[in-house]
């Protein structure tokens, strides 16, 4: 599968810095096996017919959605990625229509509305993020998962492996530090918190809407 390997696209970081999915490093493969366990536990509680996953860089799992056959289709700010995620589609003999250049600023209820809307790892890369939830509050049916990297941990964990010492091992394109509490303090002025889980080292919302 391709990925952006930290390629930057208007200065912002795109995509996945390497492929986090594919690696064989024992210790990440268990941290990501416990996020796609708490990711793939809640999209099996919704249990929703259609998925939009707003932020989804190269297609991981609109991919993956896809092949349980759910409705899924993915946006992202970045022509690039979305190339890329196109490509990956196309690898898999899968539609790359599912696929389209959008911010999370410009998300509609017309065009991206969806049983289930699951933005992952975008919250930390944002400037403005009050303005994203406002956003994703428009396009939210009935439920929404949202995940962020669990900080300080995460630059910890960043720093013990001797990555990103320069920069206090902040991932690149990393704008927004997100505790536990205080990204449970944003999304509960927009949605009503149902469940948070821990996946190390991870913070994941299921959030409800209040419509």
């Amino acid at each position: 599968m391709k990925v952006a390997g930290g390629q930057a696209e208007d200065g912002i970081v795109i995509g996945n810095t390497y492929d986090k999915y594919g690696t064989r490093n024992p210790i990440a493969r268990r941290m990501v096996q416990g996020f796609e366990g708490a990711l793939s536990g809640l999209v099996a509680k919704v249990s929703p017919t259609t998925i939009h996953e707003v932020g989804c860089g190269e297609g991981y799992w609109v991919l993956r959605w896809l092949g349980q056959s759910i409705d899924a289709r993915g946006t992202d700010f970045s022509a690039h990625v979305i190339g890329m995620a196109k490509e990956n589609a196309r690898g898999r003999d899968m539609d790359p229509g599912r696929f389209a250049v959008r911010s999370i600023y410009e998300v509609t209820w017309e065009r991206d509305n969806a049983d289930l809307i699951v933005c992952c790892e975008v919250m930390e890369h944002l400037y403005e993020p009050q303005k994203a939830m406002q956003a994703l509050q428009r396009i939210v049916r009935a439920d929404l998962i949202l995940s962020v990297p669990r900080e300080p941990l995460w630059r910890a964990l960043n720093l013990a492996r001797g990555k990103y010492v320069s920069a206090l091992g902040n991932t690149p394109g990393h704008l927004q530090h997100w505790s536990q509490r205080g990204i449970v303090s944003l999304a509960s002025q927009f949605f009503d918190v149902a469940e948070i889980r821990s996946p190390l080292p991870w913070t994941m919302l299921h959030c409800k809407s209040r419509r």
